[in-house]
This record gives C-alpha cells, sequence and structure tokens, in this order.
C-alpha cells in the first residue's frame, strides 16, 4: 500500500478535495469551483490539475499515491459509468476512465451519497458497522447503501434514492424529480418548512412559528420551536418522524441493517430528530429489524472525501 490517496467530493458548486495518508489520516482539505459551463467538460481536468499542484507543494511524487476516490452527484454504475449529473451538464461517460487518463491514478468513483455513507462507516458515526443505511437529511432527502462494507450502487447507480419513495397518494404538488407524493417533500428542510407553511396557511392556533415572515420559516425554526416545547411544532416533528420512521421500516425489511446514519444538515438539531424517527421505526418495523441503532453522522461535510479514499483502499 502507497502512503497517500486523495478524495474528490464533487459538488454544484465547489469540489472539495482531500489529502489523505492510506491508514486514514486527513492532512489537508481544499476546494476549488465546480466549472460546469460547456457542460462541465473542464470538471475533471481542474481536479486533476488541482491535485498536481497539492502534490507538488507537498513534494509529493506519482510513486507514493495509491489512487483517487470520487462522488459524483448522479448515479454511477460499478464499472465507473455515469449515467447523467444534471447538475454538472454531464451525459453518459465512464468517469474512472477519463480521470485515470488524465491522472495516471486508479481511479474509483460512485454515487456521492453511497459514497458519503462508506465514509460515515470507515471513520464517522457508522464506524463498527459494516451493513448501514446512511439518510441525508438536507435540502433534498439522500440515501447510502452499505452492505458487508461495500456500497451497493443498483443496477444503474440509482439504489439508495430513497428520497424519492412514494409515501403519500394525495399530494396534489410536485416534487422535483416530477411524481408526486415523494420522502424528501415531507422529510426534507425543504420539505419540512413546507409542510410548517401549509399547516400555518391552513390552521390558526397560537405558535412560536407565527412570529417568524411565513415566507421565511427553515426547518431549523421548527425544530428549535419543538424544543420549547411549541404545540405545533411538536405536531410537525412528530409527522416529519412518523413518515421517515415507516419509510425506514420499509427498507430494513429489504436491508436489515445494523444502523441507520442520520446526517445532512437538519441533523444538527441533534437527538431530537433521532428519538422521532426511531420511535416511529419501532412502531413500523418487521419485529427482527426492531433492535437496529440510530446513530448521527460526524464527518460532516468531509464524509464523501473520506468515502473516496475508502473506495481506493478496498481494491
Amino acid at each position: 500500500m502507497k502512503k497517500y490517496a486523495f478524495g474528490v467530493d464533487i459538488g454544484g458548486t465547489t469540489v472539495k478535495m482531500g489529502l489523505f495518508e492510506t491508514d486514514g489520516t486527513l492532512c489537508d482539505t481544499w476546494e476549488i469551483p465546480t466549472r460546469t459551463e460547456n457542460n462541465g467538460a473542464e470538471i475533471l481536468s481542474d481536479i486533476a490539475a488541482s491535485i498536481t499542484e497539492k502534490m507538488a507543494s507537498n513534494e509529493i511524487s506519482s510513486g507514493q499515491v495509491e489512487g483517487i476516490g470520487m462522488g459524483v452527484p448522479g448515479p454511477v454504475g460499478s464499472d465507473g459509468t455515469v449515467f447523467q449529473c444534471v447538475n454538472l451538464g454531464w451525459g453518459t461517460f465512464n468517469v474512472e476512465q477519463e480521470m485515470q487518463a488524465l491522472t495516471g491514478f486508479r481511479t474509483k468513483a460512485g454515487n456521492d451519497a453511497n459514497v458519503a455513507a462508506l465514509g460515515e462507516m470507515w471513520m464517522g458515526g457508522g464506524k463498527g458497522y459494516e451493513n448501514l443505511v446512511m439518510v441525508t437529511l438536507g435540502t433534498g432527502v439522500g440515501g447510502g447503501v452499505i452492505l458487508n462494507g461495500k456500497i451497493v450502487p443498483g443496477f444503474n447507480g440509482a439504489a439508495g434514492e430513497i428520497g424519492h419513495m412514494p409515501v403519500r397518494d394525495d399530494e396534489p404538488e410536485a416534487c422535483g424529480c416530477g411524481k408526486h407524493g415523494c420522502l424528501e417533500q415531507y422529510t426534507s428542510a425543504n420539505g419540512v418548512a413546507h409542510m410548517a407553511k401549509r399547516y400555518l396557511k391552513e390552521h390558526k392556533e397560537k405558535t412560536l412559528l407565527r412570529e417568524i415572515k411565513a415566507n421565511e420559516i427553515t426547518s431549523k425554526d421548527v425544530f428549535d420551536a419543538a424544543k420549547n416545547q411549541d404545540t405545533v411544532a411538536l405536531q410537525l416533528v412528530d409527522d416529519f418522524g412518523r413518515t421517515l420512521g415507516k419509510a425506514l421500516a420499509q427498507i430494513a425489511c429489504v436491508i436489515n441493517p445494523q444502523a441507520f446514519v442520520i446526517g445532512g444538515g437538519m441533523a444538527k438539531a441533534g437527538e431530537i430528530v433521532t428519538e422521532v424517527i426511531r420511535k416511529y421505526y419501532v412502531e413500523y418495523a418487521f419485529h427482527a429489524s426492531r433492535g437496529t441503532l440510530f446513530k448521527l453522522a460526524t464527518l460532516g461535510n468531509n464524509a464523501g472525501i473520506y468515502g473516496g479514499v475508502k473506495m481506493i483502499l478496498e481494491e
């Protein structure tokens, strides 16, 4: 095993990168802009140039680098083929082969949520558990499935897209994917805020949430009000927990994980999030799966770069 490896997490605005020793020690992190013009034609060459520059500044030779692991915001097949990344402008091509051609280093790539899940399993909230599902509660709801210590990408990289599980049949508004009643419409940060605004419009109860301009309410406001025992906020949080807990109980019937690792911006609210999810998970789960643990993610925005390196070390 060589001394160093690079982890790369490609986002729609920035590319986060990390220089690691192959024992898992994070040496340095940095970011570069994600240039999405011209259908993202410069993204990989920018990453390659930045890695070359970092090697030069740290006096690292090519012979000391084990490889590059990348998280990509879209479905990635087991052979490294990307099946379109809409927010990058990418179509279908083999990202591993192209990155290896640019750098000369062995490259592994995966869907960003799956790669983040691998990072949390290796060095984060899921450490010690080789069978887990990571749930990322941010602008949307992402998921990553790890079985026997390995990412489960599915046939064309779409495994773990739990945010688009249909959970309600009567939703009049469309999800960003075009369907109606997706999980993320009720349990993402945007979803919780939207449900709060909808509730306040349809009901007249007194609540701390009315002290905030309706169009400015965030999921953080809802959870903060719930911590202050606001009745309306507590009901909204309970609805959130019931919806997500039931969905995870259904996932457990298929995956049977040791743990669910909860990450993303909403996880910063802490145990109020995991406790309400666990409450309803236990109610709905098959008896053999009721003991599944709930853990908070601990790597934050670094989960993807940790997971990228772990992919390289697995080869």
